[in-house]
């Protein structure tokens, strides 16, 4: 790969062919036209975005007792998550079809913006309705800013080199992963919990100036082909769905709105289905979807969000009413978790680089972490608060080789010229995963714990024994995910780059 845009002076932009194609080439190789920015004006506008949108989805996990605490909503406190998450999964194909069309840049813009006045919503909540609300606004915004930084990387970087470059966002990831729940723990003990959000709003008016260095599109605006009603029927359909979960959670297993539920989620994915057979430019395009390698990418990248996320938002849950762990020293137990998994995807990307292979390490690292699951699920309570961090930063640092093995095996199964869709679609398929992972893991938790609705974590009568049964179920259902993660990485056809 030509070096020569990388060395240019900081925020001066060169030409830099690197095929014969107009859009790139089949492998994920950057297309003639593309005008390249030296690597310090890239590297500056896609940190802070990639910064937020990963430590929005952490820095709430230590927050969430203190949350429950001031505006109540024990048996709903996932939904705090989820509705961020679920944001996530619905814009994140919006981003990625309008950013293709209109350019990343411009689209990398609009998701700050969306972030920025939800974060800013999120500090003035006054009840758990309208931070659940907030949340969802906030993910909308966030739902652009993983998969368009990726996506802004990928347009540059051709297929080998890309490796190293996850290597290095894999350690930008790593210390968003750290700053967000020991930020949270201690920013919620010294100021509050309204601060965790409010800490986005500088960050994002700075990110939003540095994205503005980069180039403005060179090539001509492309017509915007977007499906909208199969991103209705999407939204509709993930909508109802979590729906669903939160009535079964509420005891509503046998009452007749849990079937009308079920009946209108059937007939939404339904028409789903049928929409995206006929649409000329589907939300899921088939003929990606069809490739073996990207398929199974996929649900690989569901099965880590599931895992990833729900052990992020229930770790704090069980230090916190294990342990009686205070707020201040929750972000310092969380460090160890957050560092693993940072620290496990950059010692992959460093591997990928070296080895070109890909899916052999999550392969064999989700099956070991399937296994310290199901052993937490059996005795995790006899080990303390530290000495958990510690055997849940070892899980978690197995968890680290999936993400970047993901992104580089869509991105280059995927080319160059259908780089934003095929990017987020893995942020939709993580997102999804860890949206219905982290519900079905509060569901558990809540099935056992046998708790009324409106219940708080202070007014809950909650045994020991009750709590110990409640989270041994939970790492049973995260263990049961990792295994399939595991069956998904060994199936992946594309084991090289």
């Amino acid at each position: 790969m030509s070096r020569s845009g990388w060395r240019s002076p900081p925020g001066r932009a060169v030409v830099t062919p690197e095929s014969g194609s107009p859009h790139g080439g089949d492998d994920g190789t950057p297309p003639q036209d593309f005008v390249r920015p030296s690597l310090p004006t890239l590297f500056l506008a896609i940190v802070p975005p990639l910064f937020m949108g990963i430590s929005d989805q952490t820095i709430v996990s230590t927050a969430l007792p203190s949350i429950i605490q001031s505006l109540g909503g024990f048996d709903r406190m996932a939904l705090v998550v989820i509705a961020y998450l679920a944001a996530v999964t619905i814009s994140a194909p919006l981003y990625g079809r309008l950013g293709d069309a209109l350019g990343r840049r411009r689209m990398m813009c609009v998701a700050l913006c969306m972030a920025v006045l939800g974060s800013a919503f999120c500090s003035l909540s006054f009840n758990f309705e309208m931070l659940v609300a907030s949340r969802f606004l906030q993910g909308l915004g966030g739902g652009g800013l993983i998969g368009l930084a990726q996506a802004l990387l990928g347009q540059y970087v051709g297929p080998r080199a890309r490796a190293k470059y996850q290597g290095y966002l894999a350690t930008i990831a790593m210390v968003a992963s750290t700053f967000g729940p020991v930020a949270g723990g201690l920013i919620t003990g010294h100021f509050g919990w309204r601060w965790i959000f409010a800490l986005n709003i500088p960050l994002g008016i700075l990110a939003f100036v540095l994205v503005m260095r980069l180039p403005p599109r060179q090539t001509p605006r492309e017509k915007i082909a977007f499906d909208y009603p199969g991103f209705l029927l999407f939204a509709g359909f993930v909508a109802t769905a979590l729906t669903i979960i939160e009535t079964v959670k509420r005891g509503a297993a046998v009452h007749s709105t849990l079937f009308l539920l079920a009946a209108i989620a059937g007939a939404i994915l339904m028409l789903l289905v049928l929409r995206e057979r006929r649409a000329a430019e589907p939300l899921f395009p088939g003929d990606l979807l069809g490739r073996p390698s990207i398929f199974f990418s996929m649900l690989l990248a569901m099965c880590h969000g599931g895992l990833y996320v729900s052990l992020l938002t229930f770790i704090p849950i069980y230090f916190a009413l294990g342990h009686d762990v205070p707020p201040r020293e929750l972000g310092l137990l969380m460090l160890p978790v957050t560092l693993g998994i940072g620290s496990g995807a950059f010692v992959t990307g460093k591997l990928i680089n070296r080895t070109g292979r890909t899916t052999l390490f999550p392969a064999i690292s989700l099956s070991l972490a399937s296994a310290l699951l199901f052993l937490a699920s059996v005795g995790i309570e006899t080990l303390s608060p530290w000495q958990a961090s510690i055997y849940f930063a070892i899980v978690c640092f197995l968890l680290g080789s999936v993400m970047g093995v993901v992104q580089i095996t869509v991105q280059t199964e995927a080319g160059i010229k259908r780089l934003g869709i095929a990017t987020a679609s893995v942020v939709l398929s993580r997102s999804l995963g860890a949206a219905s992972g982290t519900a079905f893991a509060g569901l558990a938790l809540a099935l056992t714990l046998d708790l009324p609705a409106g219940a708080s974590a202070t007014s809950a009568d909650i045994s020991v024994e009750m709590l110990q049964s409640g989270f041994h179920n939970v790492f049973r259902l995260v263990g049961c995910i990792a295994a399939a993660g595991a069956a998904m990485a060994f199936v992946i056809p594309r084991r090289r780059i």
